[in-house]
């Protein structure tokens, strides 16, 4: 059985992170086995630390605010990456802007809570509730040097409805990444 390595990075809850592990660690599918070899972060104090040690993963913390640039911390994942084996590195809730350092040396997907290209940024869940549009939704991409802006590989979207509660649309927003990132990344890798 074939044996696909991923790396994890998040910043915050681990809300995301937490339905990676219990969806892909350790899972045996049609054509590989999916392990996480690394979860990384980049806060120490932040919430997902404890989540990925309740699956046995000690997380690599790498405080961005201990280097000097975004270079250089850019580098210092790359290495840990590159040292896990990870063959692909998943982006879930990871609150950095990417050099192209990062993205010349690391295959990577990432997880945006829009229907890109629409609202790019920090606040794609805000613009996207205040937006007119009908709809609303979530994409999953490869990292790009562009911010949210490679190739779109999977998207869902939901119908807003007329006096939506803000917690109501990020609730729906938050389930469909919890739905849809694991089983992305479960196709990704998961072929022939």
């Amino acid at each position: 059985m074939v044996i696909k390595k991923i790396a994890i990075l998040f910043s915050g809850t681990g809300s995301n992170l937490e339905k990676l592990l219990a969806f892909l660690h350790q899972q045996t599918f049609e054509h590989c086995k999916i392990e996480v070899v690394a979860t990384i972060c980049n806060r120490p104090n932040a919430a997902g630390i404890e989540k990925s040690r309740a699956y046995g993963i000690e997380p690599i913390i790498i405080d961005h605010t201990r280097y000097a640039s975004r270079e250089a911390f850019d580098e210092a994942l790359v290495e840990a990456i590159v040292k896990s084996g990870a063959e692909l590195t998943v982006l879930a809730g990871f609150m950095r802007f990417l050099t192209p350092y990062f993205t010349e040396h690391i295959k990577a997907i990432n997880l945006h809570p829009s229907l890109l290209p629409l609202f790019k940024g920090g606040n794609a869940i805000k613009e996207s509730f205040e937006s007119p549009m009908k709809v609303a939704g979530i994409s999953i991409h490869y990292v790009s040097e562009e911010l949210d802006g490679g190739e779109i590989i999977a998207q869902r979207c939901f119908e807003k409805y007329e006096g939506m509660p803000f917690e109501d649309f990020e609730a729906k927003i938050h389930a469909l990444e919890h739905e849809l990132l694991p089983e992305t990344v479960k196709n990704l890798l998961n072929r022939n």
